[in-house]
């Protein structure tokens, strides 16, 4: 179960060149000139049993082996990728520390990332905007970034290939690749069907995916995320985040009260629970009879959401048998001039990991004096008012078909 003694891959273009000559554009990146005449560690995770999966994806069976999932392939590829300089900035060196209180946030300074983070490159006000390749999208990115494909497996197992032919594998296949600017260690992103070139927008395929990633983690402190447009998304090219924290978030340590659900939700075993005493009102759904269940049920409120422009981010928590989900109206309250300017001076964004309760502060004099009532402050900017929010969640229980109105004056 490991792969101590494979080798890794350094030259992400590995073609015989003698047999084909010269292929893509040379840069070795992730488009389509480049990324299918390439060879890229594949990783083959466990198949849902109720999901279809093509015969064939690996030709050479001797070459598939069983690995762990976590340990021995993300955090040993992320390690190789930091050893080589890959990253804008070492996060691993970065002060942390929990702040006193009720939640116990956790807050660590990074003086770096408002230097050198991508800046975002389009609107805030729509939640649905289309792809645009003119703008950077992870086809312009490097192989070296790239830390393997993510394939659904023919078994009930996981595998691993070290060095599967890209073109074998899939026309568009699943990568994880790096965040270049990592808020914490392992800091990686998933992005679906790269070459389909999918704007941030959730589908339930795409949706399952990540679900199944964090299940392979095998590994409550390793987490999967999503950020629509309009709820601190900076690219608008489809990804999921996610990340190793060796500590419980904050949102996955308060209570929660059960609320009624409707008959399809009841039939197949989901729960849904409400966020108490937490500054940004959120859902919890868990349970289903399957991976595929819980995925699909909170897949069909996201695209409900992301059809009505209500911006959203998502956490998904304890290997997938926990997905958080909240309602964010932090970038209208400030186009509004509700947000103080405190808070705008600190320039933190609240995502879903600030939402989740894992700040990263860019100011020493932030990081030195940050309380529990300064996050509880910034966090409640992101939460709907409880009218708002009742009646939000009244829609994605429900799952009504009815448009929710666009405005409100207390967003």
């Amino acid at each position: 179960m490991t792969i101590e003694g494979v080798a890794i891959v350094d030259s992400n273009y590995q073609e015989d060149d003698s047999e084909k000559g010269s292929l893509g554009c040379g840069r070795h990146c992730l488009g389509k000139c480049c990324l299918p005449v390439s060879r890229l560690p594949l990783y083959l995770y466990k198949k849902d049993g109720s999901v279809p999966i093509e015969a064939g994806m690996v030709e050479s069976s001797e070459e598939v082996t069983e690995i762990s999932f976590l340990h021995n392939l993300l955090f040993v590829e992320w390690e190789n990728r930091k050893n080589r300089g890959l990253f804008r900035h070492d996060v691993t060196i970065n002060e942390t520390k929990s702040i006193p209180g009720q939640h116990g946030f956790i807050v660590q300074l990074n003086e770096e990332r408002l230097l050198k983070k991508r800046p975002t490159e389009f609107r805030l006000d729509q939640v649905l905007q289309p792809f645009d390749d003119n703008k950077f999208n992870f086809t312009k990115v490097g192989q070296e970034e790239a830390l393997f494909l993510f394939e659904q497996s023919s078994d009930h197992k996981s595998h691993f290939v070290p060095n599967a032919p890209v073109e074998k594998i899939s026309t568009s296949p699943n990568v994880v690749a790096i965040n270049v600017s990592p808020l914490e260690y392992g800091h990686v992103l998933l992005i679906p069907r790269i070459l389909d070139c999918l704007p941030q927008r959730i589908d339930h395929g795409s949706f399952l995916l990540a679900m199944h990633m964090a299940k392979e983690a095998v590994d409550p402190y390793f987490r999967v995320g999503y950020n629509s447009l309009g709820a601190f998304a900076t690219i608008n090219h489809l990804h999921f985040q996610a990340y190793y924290l060796a500590a419980p978030l904050p949102v996955e340590k308060v209570p929660t009260e059960r609320i009624p659900v409707d008959e399809g939700l009841h039939s197949q075993g989901i729960c849904v629970s409400q966020l108490l005493n937490y500054p940004v009102r959120g859902l919890v759904f868990e349970g289903g009879t399957s991976i595929r269940d819980l995925s699909d049920a909170v897949a069909c409120r996201l695209v409900f959401l992301q059809n009505n422009n209500v911006p959203f981010n998502v956490l998904i928590s304890d290997c997938g048998k926990r997905v958080f989900l909240f309602f964010q109206c932090f970038a209208e309250r400030r186009a509004l001039g509700q947000v103080s300017q405190g808070i705008i001076d600190a320039q933190v964004n609240p995502a879903v990991w600030e939402i989740s309760g894992h700040l990263v502060l860019k100011r020493r004099e932030d990081f030195e004096a940050a309380s529990e009532a300064y996050v509880c402050r910034l966090l409640s900017d992101v939460s709907l008012s409880e009218e708002r929010f009742q009646q939000v969640k009244a829609f994605v229980i429900n799952l009504k078909v009815e448009a929710l109105e666009s405005t409100e004056a207390d967003m």
